[in-house]
């Protein structure tokens, strides 16, 4: 595997449990992300790795979907310690999840996996315009849970 993409493996595996909520079922849908990516020769030196391989990816999530109604939520272990900033995270987390799908996507594919828009365009198969919209829909949106919640000031 080529260096470029040994650093994107983490990116795909964070889309997929993102998407499935499940560590071992994430880490299965990444790698047979990449054994298709791998067992076609036809885009492999065409650029645009990335986007393909989340295109790929998103589409055995959906697969996954069709087969199986619901999945079991894995719960992290955490620390004492660690419990306020466990405690944002569940907030943030919640708020997100109250999202529709397609804004929780666009908000995980440019937050998380820092993508830009133009690259989440072509993954989504929407303008990056339409993209811009539900970035700003979905941070409304957020704004308006959080301080529901009396978690934004």
């Amino acid at each position: 595997m080529s260096l470029e993409l040994e650093d994107q493996y983490e990116k795909i595996y964070r889309y997929c449990y993102f998407k499935v909520k499940n560590a071992q079922l994430a880490e299965d849908l990444t790698q047979e992300t990449f054994l298709k990516f791998f067992s076609q020769n036809t885009y492999i030196n065409r650029g645009k790795t990335l986007a393909y391989l989340y295109t790929i990816s998103r589409n055995l999530c959906i697969d996954v979907y069709k087969k199986q109604e619901s999945l079991p939520l894995e719960d992290d272990i955490i620390a004492k310690s660690d419990m306020a900033i466990y405690e944002e995270k569940l907030i943030i987390r919640e708020a997100i999840s109250r999202l529709p799908q397609d804004l929780q996507e666009i908000i995980l594919l440019r937050f998380v996996n820092e993508l830009s828009v133009i690259e989440i365009s072509k993954i989504t198969e929407l303008s990056r315009f339409a993209v811009y919209r539900k970035i700003k829909n979905a941070l409304s949106k957020l704004r308006l849970f959080l301080s529901e919640e009396d978690f934004c000031e």
